[in-house]
């Protein structure tokens, strides 16, 4: 029998869990995505954002559901393991951990050199390490602290985050022309979907903000109404920076592929409106950084629970702060290192394909544990019947065969890697 008495506090309201998933999808990808979107499809580019948020929607349902009958610490991992086993539960967790952790060490090594291009003295080796201390320490102290405190990091950030966006969609307004906003032909739908493709990843990060799901107050409801409030949020934000990105620049937006909401607030409001989307770049990406490993040590803390990853320590409780210290502690100080040694191309194409998977796994889960009637009282329940599941899940499957070869072959390699360690350690706890 699984144990599901974590002694976590559930102290975390509805607005607390949807500005975790809001600040885990709003990150770096934000500030590149309306000059890639441009390139490839022009002024169409609204057509790819509305397609996107279709099929985010469709898998978020099924995240909603879940997530209500589900509702224990680990968010996707725990989801995967009570609807399909400790096999699956023990893939999803190892992958899930790494995956993160490899894009957690590219963000860190991200806000260093968007600082590094204003102050020079962050380019020097021993300062880059430096500041990768400070940041994955201080994150996990504060989380270390309690659950509260690192909710309250992630709501103060999320906001600093937002204003500068809000303010550059407010005030660009009366720089928008119509005429670089006319549809003149509309793009195929080929493109359209392709284009869709790469904003798919640009809302990934909300599976890893549903780890804190043991911590959330009244979760049967305050689960599905979070994750509502916050796709929604997600979708308006990204689709008024594209509209006010196209209306401003037009066919330009497209040449400024590094930072084009940076040359859209250099046109507004002249170079102090550069230096500002600039430094809003950085604190985007300390807000992702602070949410990860506000939610990630769960999935740790779970699946040592569950004995799927046979390390005890992880499963600690600190008498005091009611948090699990070890894995915030293991997590926060695997992430230095890998950003300090760099360069984990591989685990980052892990990490994306890991996504897909996870939200696979996810959407089938829908159909498992309603067949096992597993928190059948006061939950949510996708109109439709199985509808919604069966068409995420055949909308990641297309996802999941427009993967580059390299790609599948990685993934491959790593699954096969994960299920021989698996039954071996099964193996030996029989012995």
């Amino acid at each position: 029998m699984v144990d599901n008495k974590e002694n976590l506090k559930r102290v975390v309201g509805v607005f607390g869990f949807s500005t975790n998933i809001v600040n885990m999808v709003v990150g770096s990808g934000i500030f590149v995505l309306p000059a890639i979107v441009a390139a490839g499809l022009g002024s169409s580019s609204i057509f790819a954002y509305l397609l996107c948020g279709f099929l985010v929607a469709l898998v978020m349902l099924c995240f909603a559901e879940v997530g209500s009958r589900v509702t224990d610490s680990g968010g996707a991992y725990v989801y995967i393991k009570t609807a399909f086993g400790p096999y699956f539960g023990f893939l999803t967790s190892v992958l899930f951990v790494l995956g993160t952790i490899s894009a957690d060490a590219a963000v860190a090594n991200a806000i260093v050199d968007i600082i590094g291009s204003i102050l020079p003295e962050f380019k020097i080796t021993y300062i880059r390490i430096l500041i990768f201390l400070i940041l994955f320490a201080g994150f996990g102290f504060v989380n270390i602290k309690g659950v509260k405190n690192g909710v309250n990091v992630v709501k103060f950030v999320t906001v600093a985050k937002l204003i500068p966006l809000l303010l550059l969609v407010l005030f660009s307004w009366g720089d928008v022309s119509l005429d670089n906003l006319s549809i003149g032909t509309v793009s195929p739908f080929n493109d359209i979907a392709k284009m869709s493709l790469i904003l798919f990843f640009a809302f990934q990060g909300a599976e890893s903000g549903f780890s804190i799901s043991g911590e959330v107050k009244n979760p049967k409801r305050n689960i599905p109404k979070g994750i509502f409030l916050s796709i929604i949020i997600i979708l308006i934000l990204y689709i008024l920076i594209q509209v006010v990105s196209q209306g401003v620049l037009g066919g330009s937006l497209a040449s400024f592929k590094e930072n084009p909401l940076g040359a859209v607030a250099n046109q507004v409001f002249g170079s102090i409106g550069f230096k500002t989307m600039t430094l809003a770049a950085a604190i985007s990406m300390l807000g992702y950084l602070s949410s990860s490993i506000l939610s990630m040590p769960r999935v740790l803390f779970r699946a040592s629970k569950d004995n799927l990853i046979p390390i005890k320590p992880l499963s600690k409780i600190h008498s005091k702060f009611r948090t699990p210290y070890i894995s915030i502690i293991t997590y926060a100080t695997a992430g230095f290192l890998f950003a300090s040694v760099g360069g984990f191309e591989q685990l980052a194409i892990i990490s994306s394909a890991t996504v897909l998977l996870i939200y696979l796994g996810v959407s089938l889960s829908v159909v498992q544990l309603r067949k096992l009637n597993i928190g059948s009282r006061n939950v949510f329940r996708i109109p439709g019947g199985y509808l919604i599941p069966i068409l995420s899940s055949l909308t990641i499957l297309y996802l999941l065969a427009n993967l580059a070869r390299n790609e599948f072959i990685i993934i491959l390699i790593a699954i096969i890697i994960l299920t021989f360690v698996y039954f071996l350690k099964t193996k030996l706890n029989k012995k």
